[in-house]
């Protein structure tokens, strides 16, 4: 079957409160996707996010991002007031947001909504709490200890705290405030959830699937390594004994260095990968379809040693291969997924994209280098793939073309057979829907064929990443039967 889809991260939509929500201009968007004729909306992940607002380093892998949460649905509930709302500055800019206003406000709004709203006593917010008990009731001690510790990581918190001693942390917990703060957080939790199940039940009733992405670690800093140390790679002092990135490679000279704990794959396998499937299961909960980054890392992962400055100096060690994926489809069933396999792959990696049958990535950025063996070149596409123009650590395909030599820059109009650059985003869209690939995905930005200003994501840099959002009114209904034609032309809409 021949889809397409929109590559939109939920904080890029715009809204009134400094960030993309679960609010009307969600379902505005869905609307848009589907007068498009698209089958997909693949976001990045919503994990709250940490230090450096990067969706790939999440306080939890399996709570949600507070940020996300609707105001306006608190306010129709009596919770929170229409004044108390507009009186926020949640920015200057909205083509970008302000995380710092965000952490200065948000919270105080959803203290005021939690007081008010007598939740506790709700069976639907009972039941909540029981079922995801298993990752809430640590998370959501996770952090308010840490606001305890103004926002310190969990390694210098006092031992009795940090190595989880059952008679300290249950006599924190009993404090007045803090079982306070500690029902705060879940009722957020829950907000999140259930504004989210509403939006995509709502998109899948017009047709759209969603698309979440996961990466392939946690952060250090977390709930997941602090609730669970026997999970990962840690000393006797519960430092991590080397940590997740890359070698050097097209992104960076030095190598990406994400610092996420590594994972102790024998324990995994003693266990049955059990943390795992209750991850992947918890995932589709929230997606239709999984798309794992840094898919590589299951065949091989790079360690780096602790404490290195950069990813110059790691080695690569054996991931748990397609053990961890049979165990996973034997107990969850066939599933949805597509494996981010890209950067420098092996033949080990091949062979397991190959033998889980997922479909593995391919990006026309990387296509024109004048190599006959790039797997990125479209003549070199199979069915089972999925084809983007780029993707959120990607320029936009205006800017990419902008930055090109020019040698590359003739040969992709010679390949493209196309003798004008100043549509080049449609250009390769085209090239794309055209392709044999059964899925394409297109960053928004490319169908409104913004520059490098609409970048998502540098890797390796610190600042002004994940904050770019769309302006109001640009998904037109013009724009939307442009996206349709182009999309039923190669086979990926139906018409109605």
């Amino acid at each position: 079957m021949r889809v397409s889809g929109v590559l939109l991260p939920v904080f890029s939509l715009p809204s009134k409160y400094g960030i993309g929500c679960f609010s009307k201009e969600a379902y505005d968007f869905v609307d848009f996707l589907a007068q498009a004729g698209q089958t997909y909306w693949q976001v990045l992940p919503m994990g709250p996010t940490s230090y450096g607002d990067s969706p790939y380093q999440s306080f939890s892998t399996f709570a949600g991002n507070p940020y996300f949460v609707d105001p306006d649905a608190l306010v129709q509930k009596g919770w929170l007031t229409k004044k108390e709302v507009e009186k926020i500055n949640w920015g200057e800019d909205p083509a970008k947001i302000d995380y710092e206003k965000l952490y200065q406000s948000r919270k105080k709004l959803f203290v005021k909504a939690y007081h008010r709203s007598g939740i506790g006593s709700d069976r639907e917010y009972q039941a909540f709490v029981k079922k995801n008990a298993f990752w809430l009731e640590d998370y959501a001690l996770f952090r308010v200890i840490k606001d305890a510790n103004k926002g310190k990581s969990f390694m210098d918190w006092e031992d009795a705290l940090r190595l989880r001693k059952k008679t300290a942390l249950k006599a924190f917990a009993q404090e007045e405030k803090h079982a306070d703060a500690i029902g705060g957080e879940k009722f957020v939790q829950y907000l999140f959830y259930q504004q989210w199940t509403a939006l995509k039940q709502y998109a899948n009733e017009k047709g759209i699937q969603i698309i979440g992405d996961i990466p392939i670690y946690v952060a250090f800093d977390s709930a997941d390594t602090w609730a669970d140390p026997k999970l990962f790679q840690l000393d006797s002092k519960g430092y991590p004994t080397g940590v997740a990135g890359c070698p050097p490679d097209y992104f960076a000279a030095t190598g990406q260095l994400w610092g996420n704990p590594l994972y102790d794959w024998e324990y995994h396998k003693k266990t049955g990968y059990a943390w795992w499937i209750r991850r992947m299961e918890a995932c589709f909960a929230l997606y239709d379809v999984v798309r794992i980054d840094h898919f590589r890392g299951f065949d091989e992962y790079y360690n780096v040693p602790y404490g290195d400055k950069t990813a110059e100096f790691g080695h690569w060690e054996k991931g748990p291969g397609y053990d961890l994926f049979a165990a996973m489809k034997k107990k969850l069933g066939d599933r949805k997924i597509i494996a981010e396999d890209l950067g420098l792959i092996t033949p080990g990696v091949r062979k397991l994209v190959k033998k889980t049958g997922y479909p593995g990535m391919k990006v026309l950025e990387f296509a024109f280098d004048s190599n006959e063996d790039n797997d990125h070149i479209p003549h070199n596409f199979e069915r089972n793939c999925v084809v983007y123009t780029g993707t959120h650590d990607n320029d936009t395909a205006a800017g990419w073309f902008a930055q090109l030599n020019r040698k590359d820059q003739a040969y992709t109009k010679k390949y493209m057979n196309i003798k004008s650059a100043k549509h080049i985003a449609w250009d390769l869209i085209r090239l794309a829907m055209g392709s044999v690939a059964d899925t394409v995905i297109i960053q928004l930005q490319d169908y409104l064929e913004l520059g490098n200003e609409a970048r998502i994501n540098i890797p390796s840099t610190l600042g002004n990443n994940w904050n770019w959002r769309m302006q109001k009114g640009v998904c037109t209904g013009k724009l939307a039967e442009r996206i349709r034609e182009m999309t039923e032309l190669y086979g990926r809409g139906c018409s109605e």
